[in-house]
């Protein structure tokens, strides 16, 4: 089954399941690390990462680079906000193509692999490898955790410790609650195809969000007492949940506006760590009311919520 990080067919069924939604798992295992194990060796100016800003999925993959100062390490590609019916594509590039990597689709550098990419789906984000024009991998659960670890020598010096050995279990089993019943859970309610599929996602979904609000009371992030990947990973579903998830998703219990602890802490991390600055709402609704067309079948974009409210007073800095 298709999402916001993969192409879907015109000719598919469609983004709804026919009863609970399941997430596509099966990823190219390949990394980009140290000692260059899998071919693939760590290289300033190598690879391209491959992105779109409306992917919750990219999100991290963007912040994290953005976090540790990599951008002028790894270079990125971003991919317009609609694909489409078989790949990502480079719309918003000059001509169309983008500038590095001389395509014009994503789907290229997934074919250019020497055996070629069978899966379904072409995913974001990507690893490109700019000398041969080839994905290397579009594992995003290890691909953030890499930028941490594998490419600490050109992290800039006061990067934050994303990762930290004594918290990485802790970090784990929280991101992996946070996956289950939020990041996937808001596709879980919005592609159910019945009823009962909806509502339990539904209950499982705020359940969840309400277990945040109760951590995060009185502890300023996620986990210890520094920002980390868990709470790199959960912060693209709570910027997108008032734009998209809750009405087009149907996550409607409430907005994130109205969600008192975890919107003071949303809007710590945007403006604290500038996660704003790698936020655009207007490509993510752009996605998600063009594409889900069997979700929203007229394609029209809403023109709100109103985002002014991301830069008032937090007042977390006690939690500090």
């Amino acid at each position: 089954m298709s999402d916001d990080s993969t192409t879907q067919s015109e000719g598919s069924s469609g983004y709804v399941s026919s009863g609970s939604f399941e997430r596509k798992s099966r990823y190219i295992p390949e990394r980009i690390t140290r000692d260059g194990r899998d071919g693939f060796p760590v290289e300033p100016g190598r690879y391209r990462l491959v992105v779109s800003r409306a992917c919750p999925w990219a999100h991290r993959m963007i912040l994290t680079r953005h976090l540790l100062g990599l951008q002028d390490v790894i270079g990125m590609g971003v991919a317009g906000p609609v694909h489409d019916e078989d790949s990502w594509t480079f719309d918003l590039d000059p001509g169309e193509v983008d500038p590095v990597l001389g395509i014009p689709k994503l789907k290229d550098a997934y074919d250019a692999r020497p055996e070629g990419y069978p899966d379904s789906g072409i995913t974001v984000p990507a690893f490109v490898d700019t000398t041969t024009g080839r994905v290397v991998t579009n594992d995003f659960h290890q691909m953030v955790k890499d930028l941490v670890t594998e490419w600490g020598e050109y992290q800039r010096a006061d990067a934050p410790d994303l990762w930290p050995e004594h918290l990485r279990d802790e970090i784990e089993e929280v991101s992996d609650l946070v996956y289950a019943d939020v990041n996937n859970g808001v596709y879980q309610c919005g592609f159910a195809g019945s009823q009962e599929a909806y509502e339990e996602a539904y209950q499982r979904l705020f359940s969840r969000l309400d277990w945040l609000s109760e951590r995060l009371e009185h502890q300023r992030y996620l986990v210890g007492d520094q920002l980390t990947l868990a709470d790199v990973r959960l912060w693209p579903t709570l910027a997108r949940f008032d734009a998209a998830y809750h009405g087009h998703f149907k996550c409607n219990r409430q907005k994130l506006t109205e969600m008192p602890v975890l919107w003071a802490y949303a809007r710590d991390l945007w403006q604290t760590w500038d996660f704003g600055s790698t936020t655009d709402l207007d490509q993510v609704k752009a996605h998600y009311y063009a594409t889900h067309r069997d979700i929203n079948p007229t394609g029209v974009v809403p023109l709100g919520p109103d985002t002014s409210g991301w830069t008032t007073p937090h007042g977390r800095e006690e939690l500090g």
